[in-house]
């Protein structure tokens, strides 16, 4: 039996290939599935099926490309209608892939057609190898609940007890565990880093599976649930009827500085996709950063939405080629061109360029005090309860697109965890017009020169 992970670190998202006897199946496949291509060829295996464990709400999954390019069949649980051709299962649905036998668990609760897969190899049919359990057991957490708007959170997540406890729970301990979602992800809160997991360590450590009873489980589970992004019913709608082929997408057009500054001026949105210190340097007046290093797509799916089309300012064709790629993955595919020649151009042009300047954590500390300076803290609710600075106010960046925080006229010193997420937030409140600063290294630099630290819920939480 062949089997391999496909990790996207930049969606926090695990698929899955694996195969037997000359044929392959995938699971949860990511938009762009050239991948999967290349790694069936290499083994020698066709892929005759291909496996959704549910309708993911935070990408958009390339089951349908790839079906398209493989003749492969789509399997995914009734209780999806889906739209495009496939074939629905349910609890007892069985899926052979030569010697590999797949047991189809029904296990609603992230969503009402979720369902688990567990893998058989009928060369050691004793037990179950691994059970690829999608959203609704990840490692160190469980999935969110509120992803359904035929289903009330406290339904779903009286679901997503029985599913845990009737039926992944009753699987050996010894069955490895492969969600399809990382830690980072939004559609979890507490996963830890690792990939993989067992049944047996699971039942043990996951805080979820220690829940006692079934209405305290439901009570936990939707209280103070993160704040879910608009487009994520968007992107489960695109794969309820399956996304076009990558290579439909239309040329990119090339934006001079003259037209962009027009558009600008329209409201149109500039996204900077530099690093944060290119940025925090010079940046068209008005422009979003959210830098390719890190989880570049989901938060511009977060902050922007699909339908944001923006403009992308970067230094290099290939930095326009990879961000491309990463906001398809998300589903925002329309966009209104890219900055010909980037901020250079821009400055050739002669009009002005902006700077966000930035302040290192011993510098804040020292002014920590002054009447002119508030201090933001935009991470997770998670995170702020385990230890902030005192002197902060909480407002995470996961709310910004439905409404900016109300701040004060004094400068605005943003922090997160270590200088992405603040990035974000600084240049989105820079173009609202406020005055702000970017805290360098964020709260993790202001642990390690061991600055004072308060714990609690915040306020209004």
């Amino acid at each position: 039996m062949y089997f391999e992970q496909f990790y996207l670190g930049c969606l926090a998202h695990a698929s899955y290939m694996f195969g037997s006897e000359g044929q392959a199946a995938v699971v949860d496949p990511q938009r762009d599935v050239e991948i999967y291509l290349e790694a069936a060829r290499k083994q020698g295996l066709a892929i005759r099926y291909i496996l959704e464990t549910h309708l993911h709400a935070d990408f958009v999954s390339g089951h349908k490309e790839l079906a398209a390019r493989t003749g492969a069949n789509i399997y995914i649980g009734k209780a999806a209608r889906a739209t495009y051709p496939h074939i629905g299962v349910e609890d007892g649905s069985q899926v052979q892939v030569g010697r590999v036998r797949v047991n189809v668990l029904a296990t609603p609760g992230h969503t009402p057609e979720s369902c688990c897969l567990v893998l058989t190899d009928e060369e050691a049919p004793a037990k179950p190898y691994a059970v690829l359990t999608g959203d609704t057991l990840f490692i160190g957490d469980v999935g969110r609940p509120d992803l359904s708007p035929a289903h009330t959170p406290q339904q779903l997540a009286g679901m997503l007890y029985d599913s845990l406890h009737a039926k992944l729970m009753t699987l050996p301990d010894e069955v490895l565990v492969y969600p399809a979602h990382g830690a980072g992800s939004l559609c979890g809160r507490n996963m830890r880093a690792e990939r993989s997991s067992t049944i047996g360590t699971e039942r043990l450590t996951n805080y979820a599976l220690q829940i006692k009873g079934r209405d305290e489980f439901i009570r936990q589970m939707t209280a103070n649930l993160p704040a879910r992004p608009d487009y994520f019913l968007e992107d489960a709608a695109i794969n309820r009827a399956g996304a076009s082929s990558l290579s439909e997408l239309p040329e990119l057009a090339a934006i001079s500085a003259a037209q962009l500054k027009a558009m600008l001026e329209r409201g149109v949105i500039a996204l900077d996709v530099r690093p944060t210190d290119r940025f925090a340097a010079a940046h068209v007046p008005g422009s979003i950063n959210i830098a390719l290093s890190g989880q570049f797509a989901s938060w511009a799916g977060a902050v922007l939405g699909l339908a944001s089309r923006p403009v992308l300012i970067a230094d290099t064709a290939e930095q326009i080629s990879e961000a491309r790629m990463r906001l398809a993955r998300v589903g925002i595919e329309d966009l209104a061109g890219s900055l010909e020649g980037g901020v250079d151009a821009w400055q050739r042009a002669g009009f002005h360029l902006a700077q966000l300047p930035q302040i290192t954590v011993q510098e804040l500390r020292a002014r920590l005090g002054d009447h002119n300076l508030h201090v933001l803290d935009v991470r997770r609710q998670g995170e702020w309860e385990a230890g902030h600075i005192a002197e902060a106010d909480w407002y995470p960046l996961d709310r910004f697109k439905a409404a900016l925080p109300a701040l004060p006229s004094a400068t605005i010193a943003v922090h997160c965890k270590s200088g992405y997420r603040s990035a974000i937030a600084a240049s989105l409140l820079q173009r609202a017009g406020h005055n702000v600063i970017n805290v360098v290294g964020g709260f993790d630099a202001w642990e390690k020169e061991q600055l004072p630290v308060v714990s609690g819920v915040p306020v209004g939480a």
